[in-house]
């Protein structure tokens, strides 16, 4: 696999032709319903065969491959980098020999979707965590019909986890978790309810999703954990959690997560990495690779690497220009950015600073917009990432968004730790 960067005038047509690979394999690996694509549209193309192109060398081809040009040059001896020319073929090689674990977050839909999704994200998938069970201030929880979606899973040889979070119909709720976990009896209800529907529906384990927990419940909250974790570990469960990114312990809002006494009890860490511009923020890169790599360097100075997932955002956000502070802008999926751009013939930028894309576009009543997302180059440098820090794995968040690169890109790089 390597990733090709559109240029003015081209298309899909000439792209295959001129790579020799046949079109609808570009098209179905990049989930093009249409070929009108953009300047600067990031393309996957689905071959381990490279024909040099006028202008190329070792170095550039690399670099689109995502490798070290002495990997490339190894693994085609009999070509000298001196004496590259147009139409010669150069072997990509297969660098998925990086043991990772995959975790995706999965929001319940119809059984038959469920079924669906599930079959098809299977490959490359660990686990999936289903969104979501909420509790209530005494402890309890909700119900979900989740009965089809455990069985489809354990069928492919995914491994189940129930993911809990702090959602009210106001959005996550820290009051909540803060009362729940300051009233022993609740916090017991709490724990004694997951452990009867892990078992009972038989879940492969727990996800513990409570945003914004507040600083002055730090250890309550780690103690809460502690707690989960020695009534599951016994009957061989998995206890997950999902953690805002944090790259020192001196921010505020972040303070209610311990990352070294929560990485010392649980058995995986899922580093929510993004979010650093959203919805009620000025205009900026989602997952900017400079803060990810921060973040990413705080978590291993204090949370074993064996127990690191590093989240991936399928999603952007789309703001109105000018901004306008206090305003709530849409997210927006990855596929659907591509899409915007394409509909309105737009050129996608990429900025290098924060290995990020974006875009600008008018729309059709006069109001300009700017879009910050991910595509196959922003994945691509985060899977390296994980090499790199030879962390455990990746998670996304969240599948029914769609990413249609997303599968070679995780089979590009890692071999995914199957049950």
């Amino acid at each position: 696999m390597f990733i090709y960067t559109v240029q003015p005038g081209d298309s899909v047509y000439q792209i295959s032709q001129k790579y020799s690979v046949p079109f609808d394999q570009i098209r179905l690996a990049n989930g093009l319903n249409q070929t009108n694509i953009v300047p600067g549209q990031a393309l996957v193309i689905p071959t381990n065969t490279y024909i040099v192109q006028p202008g190329d060398s070792f170095y550039s081809i690399a670099k689109m491959a995502y490798l070290s040009v002495n990997l490339l040059i190894r693994t085609n001896p009999t070509i000298s980098p001196n004496r590259l020319q147009p139409g010669m073929r150069l072997t990509i090689p297969n660098i998925s020999n990086y043991q990772a674990t995959g975790l995706g977050f999965y929001t319940l839909r119809t059984p038959e979707q469920d079924q669906s999704l599930i079959n098809n994200f299977a490959p490359y998938a660990t686990y999936i965590a289903f969104f979501e069970y909420h509790f209530s201030i005494d402890g309890s929880l909700n119900t979900i019909n989740d009965a089809t979606a455990i069985r489809t899973a354990w069928s492919r040889r995914v491994k189940p986890l129930m993911t809990i979070t702090n959602l009210t119909e106001s959005g996550f709720n820290a009051q909540l978790t803060h009362q729940m976990l300051n009233q022993p009896s609740a916090r017991n209800n709490l724990v004694n309810h997951i452990d009867q529907i892990v078992t009972n529906k038989g879940y492969a384990g727990v996800n513990i999703d409570f945003e914004q927990t507040l600083a002055a419940d730090r250890d309550l909250f780690t103690g809460f954990l502690r707690e989960l974790r020695d009534r599951l570990k016994p009957k061989g469960k998995l206890l997950t959690v999902a953690v805002p990114p944090k790259t020192n312990d001196n921010i505020p809002w972040l303070r209610g997560y311990d990352y070294g006494g929560i990485g010392s009890v649980v058995d995986l860490i899922f580093i929510m990495a993004y979010d650093w511009h959203h919805g009620a923020s000025e205009p900026g890169p989602v997952a900017p690779i400079n803060e990810v790599r921060q973040t990413l360097q705080f978590a291993i100075d204090r949370i074993p690497r064996n127990k690191i997932l590093l989240g991936l955002p399928l999603y952007g956000y789309n703001w109105t220009l000018p901004y306008v502070e206090g305003t709530i802008y849409p997210g927006i999926s990855n596929q659907n950015a591509v899409q915007l751009a394409m509909n309105y013939q737009v050129p996608i930028n990429y900025s290098e600073k924060d290995q990020s894309p974006y875009f600008q576009y008018v729309d059709d009543q006069g109001i300009q917009h700017v879009v910050w997302f991910e595509d196959a180059r922003s994945m691509s440098v985060k899977s390296l990432l994980i090499r790199e820090f030879k962390i455990e794995g990746a998670g996304v968040w969240q599948l029914t968004l769609g990413f249609p690169e997303g599968p070679w890109i995780l089979t590009n790089f890692f071999h995914i730790k199957k049950s």
